[in-house]
Order: C-alpha cells, then sequence, then structure tokens
C-alpha cells in the first residue's frame, strides 16, 4: 500500500521525496489498516459466546451507536449514529456486542444501505 501512496503523491504532483511527505505512505498505510479493520473481523469473533438462552421479554433497544466508515464510491469518510433494537427470540445478545458489530460492519467499505442490512 506504500507503494500506492507514494504513486498517488507522485500523480498529483507532489514530491513524495520532500521532507512533509516522507514517511506520509506509511502514516496512509497505518491508517487504513485501522479503517478497513472490519475485513479482518467476523461476527461470530466479535460475539465470542456472547449469546444466552433467555425468555427475555420485550424489546432491547441499544441507542447513539457511533461510526465511521467509508464511501465505497468515493474512499471519503461517512459518519452517523445508530439506534438498534431486536426482539429477542429466547437468545439475548450480551449487550456490549451490539456497538461491537456495528463498528466491525462499519470498518469496510460500505454505503449505507448495506450497513443497515449487515448489522440486521
Amino acid at each position: 500500500m506504500q507503494k500506492l501512496i507514494h504513486e498517488l503523491l507522485t500523480e498529483i504532483g507532489e514530491d513524495p521525496q520532500r521532507e512533509g511527505l516522507i514517511k506520509t505512505p506509511e502514516r496512509v498505510a497505518n491508517a487504513w489498516e485501522y479503517i478497513a479493520r472490519g475485513y479482518k473481523q467476523n461476527v461470530k469473533d466479535v460475539i465470542n459466546g456472547a449469546l444466552f438462552e433467555e425468555n427475555a421479554r420485550g424489546m432491547v433497544i441499544v441507542r447513539d451507536v457511533e461510526f465511521y466508515s467509508m464511501c465505497e464510491h468515493h474512499l471519503l469518510p461517512f459518519f452517523g449514529v445508530a439506534h438498534i433494537g431486536y426482539i429477542p427470540n429466547k437468545k439475548l445478545l450480551g449487550i456490549s456486542k451490539i456497538p461491537r458489530i456495528v463498528d466491525m460492519f462499519a470498518r469496510r467499505l460500505q454505503l449505507q444501505e448495506r450497513l443497515t442490512q449487515q448489522i440486521a
């Protein structure tokens, strides 16, 4: 990835060897590792056994889950707040897992509509 960023800098007319840009390819590669870390995660590992047999009644709601993602069309960031509710069907998910699932799917190239479907 560093080579690609070096080429991008050259392509836009910058000098990748000037003082302020020498470490930019490395920094951008590290940033994208974080931004796209959702590709290296899966739901099973995120849940990590926190699915419990429970005869819970009523809706479970988690509000104000902040997320940050990248638009797959423009590689530009978008962000928002998710409110998630579900009615347990004899299984209850550990409440802390819901924001982690949101983050896992948000940390991929996304469309808002697909992100909603994947979280559901």
